[in-house]
């Protein structure tokens, strides 16, 4: 286990990177991590992570009581805890807002196709969970039925979230979210996404084991409707894409 201050440095470079990466942007986005005794610490309200320090973290238990730091934890706080819960092998939480992954977020489109091997063996796939209020009680909810297998998850109308052994694994994943998000969409632009065939994916699927990687399913091998070269369709999906993205800006 690293040490406290440690810990805390490691929260503050990646709050430096998700925002010099533009997956968050003003006081967008949080972080955390599970230290001893179910204490978690994370990043507060109201701070760019971009510009975040050590001291400005604080420490809450596993029930949201903030017990350190003289900043205001943040109110998303709650879907970290229950996360926590859910997992007990889970040790860091990174909640971001990259933009082409949360472009299919809004969309309503889950990136579980079969293309990339990195992603079948590190992630499986990256479901879509239904909306939930950011800050509500409720915004866990839609993500407990896939926080079992998944370590990624699209949130429909918000962001991403990932979870780690440690906060740069946690980060890692969200960096290979969005650039799974980017290349699918490509895909789509050029019209024609082809999935792995069954037998390649059971190839990827058994260097799991090799990894020390379990509990991930499978991703999706059906062929997506762009397959085959439809402009057309792929053409209205970018457009849908894109007015989606839009329409959460102006709102």
């Amino acid at each position: 286990m690293n040490s406290a201050y440690a810990l805390r440095r490691e929260i503050c470079e990646v709050g430096r990177r998700v925002y010099q990466r533009g997956y968050v942007a003003a006081n967008d986005g949080n972080i955390s991590v599970r230290m001893q005794d179910d204490r978690i610490l994370c990043t507060p309200t109201g701070v760019s992570k971009g510009f975040i320090t050590e001291d400005m973290l604080a420490i809450c238990d596993l029930d949201g009581q903030q017990v350190a730091g003289t900043m205001r934890i943040s109110s998303e706080i709650r879907m970290h805890l229950e996360i926590y819960k859910l997992r007990t092998d889970v040790h860091s939480v990174v909640h971001a807002h990259p933009p082409t992954a949360t472009g299919f977020a809004v969309a309503g489109i889950e990136l579980t196709q079969c293309v990339l091997p990195e992603v079948i063996v590190s992630l499986g796939g990256v479901p879509l969970a239904d909306y939930g209020t950011p800050g509500g009680p409720d915004i866990v909810e839609p993500m407990k039925p896939l926080l079992k297998d998944y370590d990624a998850i699209l949130m429909a109308n918000h962001g991403a979230v990932t979870l780690g052994k440690e906060v740069m694994d946690a980060h890692f994943k969200m960096e290979t979210v969005e650039h799974f998000a980017k290349i699918a969409l490509v895909a789509h632009q050029l019209g024609q996404v082809k999935t792995l065939s069954d037998g390649h994916v059971n190839e990827l699927i058994d260097l799991r084991e090799r990894f020390g990687i379990v509990g991930r399913p499978s991703c999706d091998s059906t062929e997506l409707p762009l397959a085959g070269g439809n402009q057309t369709e792929s053409g209205e999906l970018v457009e849908q894409i894109t007015q989606e993205v839009l329409k959460k800006l102006r709102s």
